[in-house]
């Protein structure tokens, strides 16, 4: 009797299987890269808005130094934006110190920090995007959870980011300085304005 010595069934030409692996090993190192963002103090601003029945007031703080690590992968995100409670002014002598003394205690919690874990929506490598930032945010010496809206744009290596989003200081602790003549909001407006370098590079997922 003879044997007869099939071959296993050929489903893709062995050119095409060549091809295939070649783009798996060219695509799965960028897939790979996670992305670093420095805030540059200079080109990064915060800015406060406070309304009361008379006049809206504005003012600002200071970035002391920020730094985020984003995996696109999973979409996690580490690192944290600190924020100056001590250099928040209006161009009031006496509203500030009664800001920094009465509201912000800000001798005694000298920071404002940001600590985002998160992005919510897909963050273009080169470009404008609009997406969602979860992450813990501490004032006052006490950590919340917040989700706050972005738009990001990234170049070659060089990125900024708006966000605007709301704080309820009075439902979170923070004394309401109204008086029995002076209204003003128990809510607070706050505009970052961030900018600086970008850089990516093969890493681990943030979380890990």
């Amino acid at each position: 009797m003879h044997l007869i010595h099939r071959r296993a069934p050929t489903f893709f030409p062995r050119h095409r299987v060549g091809s295939a692996v070649l783009v798996l090993l060219l695509v799965v190192p960028a897939a790979a890269q996670d992305t670093s963002f420095q805030l540059d103090p200079a080109q990064t601003s915060v800015k406060w808005t406070l309304g009361d029945v008379l006049h809206t007031v504005h003012g600002t703080f200071h970035l002391k130094h920020g730094a985020l690590q984003f995996d696109p992968a999973s979409e996690k995100m580490a690192g944290e934006i600190v924020v100056d409670a001590r250099s928040g002014e209006s161009g009031s002598g006496v509203r500030d110190r009664k800001m920094h003394k009465e509201i912000l205690e800000s001798d005694r919690y000298p920071e404002i920090t940001f600590r985002p874990d998160r992005i919510d929506g897909a963050v273009a490598s080169q470009g404008k995007s609009s997406v969602k930032v979860h992450g813990m945010f501490s004032i006052h010496g006490v950590d919340r959870e917040i989700m706050v809206p972005a738009d990001v744009e990234i170049s070659a290596d060089r990125w900024t980011a708006n966000v605007h989003f709301t704080i309820p200081y009075a439902k979170w602790g923070m004394k309401n300085p109204s008086t029995l003549f002076l209204r003003v909001n128990d809510t607070v407006e706050i505009d970052l304005m961030a900018a600086g370098s970008v850089a990516k590079h093969s890493a681990t997922s943030p979380a890990q």
